[in-house]
């Protein structure tokens, strides 16, 4: 008999969101999606369609493999995940705007996320080309994942996501041994996101992590959100997430991913290097050169403006990833 024993951030089955809230249909003032046909291809019987039917398509991330149930892994059991509607209510998306409610309206006025195409290239021995529905299928489906979210603004949420560990892109990409990097390019579209018709940052953005940061399993390219397609305002289709470190690092509507030899420079970075580095790990012990990073304010939780936190090492993961960093500098290092 084979006995199971579960990791470190796993929770219980009875901390998973009901599965009558995980199926309930977006309410009206919500983006309508396109059908995806992918059903067929993979393979469902009469209950995953009809089980799937129950919400709208945009990527695989919520046709292939559709569970039945929440796979709740990765997540802090003191914490319950924050609400769908507060999770894509307020958002850092500089494309569309400065102001936390910015993009949710200005994502949603036309700008198209399919078709989406995304290039993977670089150092590698399979590049490739492909619609973002085909790289999920790819991927052989998604996984949810409920994982904390630390910004660098000193707030949180915890979010349910649905996507797939980077590590099967990066296998399946093939890298070289001179690989050392993995850059992460954002959507570059000023004709349609307004944000980009502004010099506020150097667009597109751009994001980077070390080789064996992208091999990690916590890390994650999203493609949904609490079982339904990822809207505009989080990122759509395709976001990185990495969730021990803030959530600037977690690049949004990615277009390219290049495998390179040497340390890039991310946007922030190039924008104000002495407040932001590569790294962006998660660190109490580390402030803001404006503010403390000791706490943080959780959305959705004690009132209007959120309770406060102790901020956790590593945003809680220490134990997962702190032998990345062994031996480091982590306050130079930032």
């Amino acid at each position: 008999m084979l006995i199971r024993s579960p990791k470190d951030w796993e929770l219980p089955e009875s901390a998973a969101t009901p599965e009558r809230d995980y199926l309930l249909r977006p309410r009206s003032s919500e983006p309508s999606f396109p059908r995806r046909d992918f059903l067929k291809a993979f393979g469902y019987g009469a209950a995953g369609f009809a089980a799937a039917a129950l919400l709208p398509r945009r990527l695989a991330a919520t046709t292939a493999g559709f569970p039945t149930r929440i796979n709740p892994a990765y997540r802090d059991p003191a914490l319950e995940p924050t609400a769908y509607e507060q999770i894509t209510s307020y958002n850092n998306f500089y494309e569309f705007g400065t102001d936390k409610a910015d993009p949710k309206v200005r994502a949603n006025r036309g700008w198209q996320t399919e078709p989406w195409t995304v290039e993977i290239g670089g150092l590698i021995r399979n590049p490739l080309k492909l619609d973002a529905n085909d790289l999920v299928s790819k991927m052989g489906g998604c996984e949810q994942r409920v994982y904390r979210f630390r910004c660098v603004e000193a707030w949180s949420m915890v979010i349910p996501w649905d996507g797939f560990p980077l590590a099967k892109l990066v296998k399946l990409a093939d890298p070289k041994p001179e690989a050392k990097f993995v850059t992460f390019t954002t959507v570059h579209d000023p004709r349609n996101i307004p944000g980009q018709r502004s010099g506020i940052l150097d667009w597109p953005y751009v994001e980077g992590l070390r080789l064996d940061e992208a091999n990690h399993e916590l890390a994650f390219i999203a493609t949904g959100i609490y079982g339904r397609p990822i809207p505009n305002q989080n990122g759509a289709p395709l976001r990185l997430v990495v969730p021990w470190k803030y959530g600037f690092k977690c690049g949004k509507s990615l277009v390219k991913i290049d495998f390179v030899a040497r340390q890039p420079r991310n946007t922030w970075q190039i924008m104000a290097p002495d407040e932001y580095g590569f790294y962006a790990n998660v660190n109490p012990n580390v402030d803001h050169p404006r503010w403390s990073q000791a706490s943080e304010r959780v959305i959705g939780a004690g009132g209007l403006f959120g309770g406060r936190q102790r901020t956790l090492m590593f945003n809680g993961y220490e134990k997962q990833v702190a032998g990345l960093y062994q031996g480091m500098d982590l306050k130079r290092n930032y």
